[in-house]
This record gives C-alpha cells, sequence and structure tokens, in this order.
C-alpha cells in the first residue's frame, strides 16, 4: 500500500481519488460509517467554493455530480456598518464578470458533496475505505510507517496522511505541535430561507463583534456564516429558533425580505491554529490538520483543497521517479509549496478580522474610505478577485484542471 489516509471528511476524500486515479493504492480510514456521511436531508451546511478548488473536483470527478446543486457566485459585496443600522456609504463590489475564470466562485451544499465523494469512493478500486474505527497509533522505521486501529488491525503503508481536523491526533503522534490563539469569537452557521432573490450576490458585512457572511444557495435561500464575541454567543447558543432570527434579522437587514431558518443551526470557537511543520518522516497534513484560519474569508475548504492538490501531485511525481513517497525531502516539497500561501492567508485574515472587528471610529473611517478606494481601482479589484479565486501563483495542476 501506498498512503493510508486518516480522516473522511471532504480534503480526505478528495486526496485518496485523486492519488487513486493516478495509480497509487491507498486506504481511507473514518470513524464515521458511510450512511452517516451521506445523509440526504438537507441539515443547513453548505461551503463556499472559490474557482480553482472547483476545478480540482472537476479533474478527479465531482464536479458533474454536485454542478446542478451547486449556486454560482456573480458577485460579492463587502460592507461595514453596525446590526440594525444598515452598511457605511462605501463599499466594495467584486464583480465575477470582470475576470475571465467565471464565476470566481460557487456555494454548495454539504449533503451533495459527501454523496458524490462516496459514489466515487465505492467506485475506485485503488481505495480501501475503512470505516467505523479510530487510528490509535502509529509507527515509522525506515522501511515505512504502520498504524494501529481501535479494533486491533495493523496496516502498513509508505506514509499516512492527517486529514483528521484541527485537534489531529496524526500530527501529535509525530510530534508537530501548533500555534494557535483564539480570537474571542464564537461563528453560527445555518441556513436561511427568503421572500427576494438574492441574484447570486455573497455579501460580507462586517460589525463591531465580527463579521457576517450571506453566501448565494439554489432558489431563495442562503448560506450564514454570523460571528459573535463569546461572551454574547454563549447567550444566543441557548435562544430557541425564534428569538435567534429575532436577533439575525437586524444583522442581515430587510433587502431578501422575510427569512426563516431551512436546517439546523451550528455554532463553533474560532481560533487561528496552524502546525509548526505540515511534513515529518512518513507523515504529512492537510486541511485543518495543518491549518486553521478565521471563517471571514469562506476559504478553509478551499484552502485544504488546495493542499490535496499539491500533495497529490509531489506524491505522484516521486511515485512515476520511483521514490520512496514517504521520505521526509519527498513530503517538503510539498511543506515548501504550501507554506508561504497559507502564511499569507491566516496574515490576511487575521489582519482583517483585527480591522473590522472593532468599533473605533478613526479606524471606522479609514477602513470605510479604504473600500471606496480600492472599489475604484479596477486593476486592484480585478488582482484580489483572482487572488480569492484561486488561479494566481504556483496552481496545482489539479487546481487547473488538469489530471496529474
Amino acid at each position: 500500500m501506498d498512503a493510508i489516509l486518516i480522516g473522511g471528511g471532504l480534503n480526505g476524500p478528495a486526496l485518496a481519488l485523486a492519488l487513486a486515479q493516478a495509480g497509487l493504492e491507498v486506504t481511507l480510514v473514518e470513524r464515521l460509517a458511510p450512511e452517516l456521511r451521506t445523509d440526504p436531508d438537507f441539515d443547513g451546511r453548505s461551503y463556499a467554493l472559490s474557482h480553482a478548488p472547483a476545478q480540482l473536483l472537476r479533474a478527479i470527478g465531482i464536479w458533474d455530480a454536485v454542478a446542478g446543486h451547486a449556486q454560482p457566485i456573480h458577485k460579492i459585496q463587502v460592507t461595514d456598518g453596525r446590526a440594525g443600522e444598515g452598511a457605511a456609504p462605501f463599499f466594495l463590489l467584486f464583480d465575477g464578470a470582470e475576470i475571465e475564470e467565471w464565476p470566481p466562485g460557487y456555494v454548495v451544499e454539504d449533503r451533495y458533496l459527501r454523496r458524490a465523494y462516496q459514489d466515487a469512493l465505492d467506485a475506485e478500486p485503488r481505495i480501501t475505505q475503512i470505516t467505523g474505527v479510530d487510528v490509535t497509533g502509529h509507527a515509522v522505521d525506515d522501511g515505512g510507517v504502520t498504524a494501529t486501529l481501535s479494533d486491533g488491525r495493523a496496516l502498513t503503508a509508505q506514509m499516512v496522511v492527517g486529514c483528521d481536523g484541527v485537534t489531529s491526533r496524526t500530527a501529535a503522534r509525530a510530534g508537530i505541535g501548533r500555534m494557535s490563539w483564539s480570537y474571542g469569537q464564537t461563528s453560527f452557521s445555518c441556513a436561511i430561507s427568503h421572500e427576494k432573490p438574492h441574484n447570486g450576490i455573497a455579501h460580507q458585512f462586517f460589525m463591531p463583534p465580527g463579521p457576517l457572511a450571506i453566501l448565494p444557495l439554489p432558489g431563495n435561500r442562503s448560506s450564514i456564516v454570523w460571528t459573535e464575541t463569546d461572551s454574547a454567543a454563549r447567550r444566543i447558543a441557548e435562544l430557541d429558533d425564534d428569538a435567534y432570527l429575532a436577533l439575525l434579522r437586524p444583522r442581515v437587514g430587510d433587502f431578501l425580505g422575510d427569512i426563516a431558518l431551512a436546517g439546523r443551526r451550528f455554532h463553533y470557537p474560532v481560533p487561528l491554529s496552524i502546525a509548526h511543520r505540515f511534513a515529518a518522516p512518513r507523515v504529512a497534513l492537510v486541511g485543518d490538520a495543518a491549518h486553521r484560519v478565521h471563517p471571514l474569508a469562506g476559504q478553509g475548504l478551499n484552502a485544504g483543497l488546495k493542499d490535496v492538490g499539491a500533495l497529490a501531485e509531489v506524491l505522484v511525481e516521486a511515485h512515476r521517479r520511483g521514490e520512496d513517497i514517504g521520505r521526509l525531502d519527498v513530503l517538503q516539497r510539498y511543506e515548501r509549496w504550501r507554506r508561504f500561501d497559507v502564511a499569507t492567508l491566516a496574515w490576511m485574515t487575521d489582519g482583517v478580522n483585527r480591522l473590522f472587528s472593532n468599533d473605533n471610529p478613526l479606524l471606522r473611517l479609514g477602513r470605510d474610505i479604504g473600500l471606496g478606494v480600492i472599489n475604484g481601482l479596477p486593476g486592484l479589484r480585478r488582482g484580489l478577485m483572482r487572488e480569492a479565486a484561486g488561479v494566481t501563483g504556483d496552481v496545482p495542476k489539479l487546481l487547473r484542471g488538469r489530471a496529474l
């Protein structure tokens, strides 16, 4: 076996498919049973996918199964203000028609992505799926790695990949620490239905406690990511649905008409957490296991799929050259490829959150004028849009829609 992938969320299956389609033999270990991961009911979870990560899904054969359920993002409007008072007069509008890579992104529900992944995994003979168990340990030697499962089985391969989230036990077993801090914020996510059409426009509304994202879904529905201070969040989490909506309505405003909840409510803490290393001998980390940034830009899954594209390309090229894909010098190629991009994303999201999540009148004036200035500079605006679409820099082949 070439690789053991630990974690069957959204990054692990993508990496398994990319590697298997290029000829590698992989095992995907996931503690949840497939029927729990592929529930067809809408629970409110969805993701903003930038243009390049959507290209990766095309390249690994997933996109056709979700395209009919994906809402293109035509425009992105960025505003600043206070709940119930509306937005400041200056704003920043990104129009996807201004760049060649149209649309710059999509919003896709979790249930459709997971179902498409599962169907593709089941159809790929080079992927072995082991579900309902945990990986309890792994041991590394010169010849490979042995992973021990909670049911007593042992698996051997050239390497393991931790796709097991921000509290990655794969990273901990490899002795990889993390740089972490809390913003003192909690994000709420849910879906809403509304009276008026969203016209494919995504909104990022910055308020003093934290940002609010309104992302268009198919039909008259939108996905909400609403960030508050931890102290306020503790009270909000205990509210019933009617009281929750009463707080959400003035934050959303009335441009969508009346709103109602569609699906479940979720909330989670907002940390910045980056692994000190993305690679160790016979171990690589992707997605939240390697980095977790503020959700204000909706880049969590996008960054994870960029990891998938880079790691898959490095491993496949090394495999074709006859190299041992678990060697540290091979895995460090992946780490070098992704480290700067992740650091830049972390710096950007951290800085924007600190700049906008306050009510300082001088900062409010400066940032509002700044939004207006950027909006009046088409070249800069297009450059920022292409960066958000994931099409700048050294882009992995899969994120350009090309097979490995």
